[in-house]
C-alpha cells in the first residue's frame, strides 16, 4: 500500500510488543520468518525490538536473547516493501542506540511517551528527522486526558516534528466513543498529519475500537497477529483485517497470508501461553492501568495476603503511569495496614 497519509496503513506490531509476552526471547529465524509473511501480506511497516524500546536490554527491562540491531537486521533482510519501525522511549533509548537502529535498516521512529509528557520527546522526534527516518509519537496511557487536553499534548510533538500522533490506549481503557471522540478531535485540530489508533484488549474491545478509528480518520493502526502482547494482548492483526474488509474498508492486506502465519507460527511457535482476557488482565482495564504493573500487583498481593485486583483498583484511583511500579510495594502495605472495611 503507497504510503500516502490518506491511506490507512497497518502497523504489525508482533515483534516489538508481543515480545513482551514471551520475555524478549524471540530468535533471529523467527523474526525473519514474520517479517517475510508480513511483508508478503502487504502491511505498511513491521516493529521490531525489544518491547520497551531501544536500549532497554536490562535488569529492569529483561534480557532480550538477541540485541535490538540483530533483530532489525534480521527482519530488513527478507523484506521487499515494509518499512522497519523501532520504539524510542526517552530516558531508555539513546541517540546512539537510534542510529544504529538505522544502519540495521529501520526507516520509521515512534517515540513513545505518557500523554502528559509528550514534551520529552521532542529531541527525539528531531533527531529522527535530521537521521531521515519518519518520525511518529505514540501518547501513551491516553486515558488520562481527555480529547481537548490530548489536542494540546499533540500539537507540542506536531510542532517538534512529528509526522504522526498516536493515541496508544495502554490500558485498554478506552470505550469506543472514548476513541471517537479523540480521533475527531485531532483530525480536526490538526489537519495533514497523520492519526494512529494502538490499543490493548483489557475489555476486548481492541478490534472494535480500532475500527472505529479508521471510520473516525485514522490512517494509521497498530496491530499484533494472534493479537500477542502483554496481558490480555493487543489489537489482533488478522482480526482486524477481516473486520475492516466486512465494513468494506480497503486495506490492502492479504487476510489468508495473516491467518496462516498468525495460526503455524505465531501459536504454533512462538507462543508460551494462550492470550486470554482473564479476572486480573480485565480488571487492569476495568480501572485504567498500565498492563506493566499485573505482575508486581500479583507480587504485592501474595507478599502482604490481599487481593491483587484491590491493588489494581488502588493503581486506578491513584492514575498511575508506566514507570512506577516500583511504588506498588508501598501502596500495597499500606492497603494491608488498613482493617477491610475502611478506607
Amino acid at each position: 500500500m503507497s504510503s500516502n497519509d490518506s491511506q490507512l496503513r497497518i502497523v504489525d506490531t508482533t515483534l516489538r510488543d508481543g515480545s513482551h509476552a514471551i520475555a524478549h526471547q524471540y530468535r533471529v529465524d523467527q523474526v525473519r520468518q514474520i517479517a517475510r509473511a508480513l511483508d508478503r501480506s502487504g502491511v505498511w511497516a513491521i516493529a521490531v525490538g525489544h518491547g520497551d524500546g531501544l536500549g532497554a536490554s536490562s535488569i529492569q527491562y529483561g534480557f532480550p536473547r538477541h540485541t535490538d540491531e540483530e533483530l532489525i537486521a534480521a527482519a530488513a533482510e527478507v523484506v521487499e516493501d515494509a518499512e522497519i519501525a523501532v520504539a524510542v522511549l526517552p530516558g531508555i533509548g539513546t541517540k546512539r542506540d537510534l542510529e544504529a537502529a538505522r544502519d540495521a535498516g529501520a526507516s520509521v521512529v515512534r517515540v513513545s511517551t505518557v500523554c502528559t509528557e509528550a514534551d520529552i520527546g521532542i529531541q527525539h522526534l528531531r533527531l529522527a528527522r535530521e537521521l531521515g527516518m519518519t518520525a511518529h509519537s505514540h501518547l501513551n496511557t491516553a486515558h488520562l486526558l481527555d480529547a481537548e487536553r490530548f489536542v494540546e499534548q499533540a500539537r507540542i510533538v506536531v510542532d517538534a516534528g512529528s509526522q504522526a500522533v498516536f493515541i496508544v490506549d495502554s490500558a485498554g481503557a478506552l470505550l469506543t466513543n472514548d476513541v471517537r471522540r479523540r480521533i475527531a478531535a485531532l483530525r480536526d485540530a490538526l489537519p495533514g498529519v497523520a492519526i494512529g489508533m494502538h490499543e490493548h484488549n483489557n475489555l476486548s474491545l481492541a478490534v472494535a475500537n480500532s475500527a472505529a478509528a479508521v471510520e473516525e480518520g485514522a490512517t494509521l493502526v497498530d496491530a499484533s497477529l494472534a493479537g500477542l502482547g502483554a496481558g490480555a494482548g493487543n489489537c489482533q492483526t488478522e482480526a482486524l483485517v477481516a473486520v475492516l474488509e466486512r465494513m468494506r474498508i480497503e486495506t490492502g492486506i492479504d487476510l489468508w497470508t495473516l491467518q496462516d502465519v498468525a495460526d503455524e507460527l505465531v501459536r504454533g511457535e512462538v507462543m508460551q501461553r494462550p492470550i486470554v482476557l482473564d479476572r486480573l488482565s480485565m480488571t487492569m482495564g476495568f480501572a485504567s492501568v498500565p498492563a506493566s504493573y499485573l505482575l508486581h500487583a500479583i507480587r504485592a498481593a501474595e507478599r502482604f495476603g490481599l487481593d491483587p485486583r484491590d491493588i489494581i483498583i488502588e493503581l486506578g484511583r491513584r492514575k498511575v503511569v508506566v514507570g512506577q511500579e516500583d511504588a506498588i510495594i508501598g501502596i500495597a502495605a499500606e492497603m494491608a495496614a488498613i482493617p477491610r472495611g475502611e478506607s
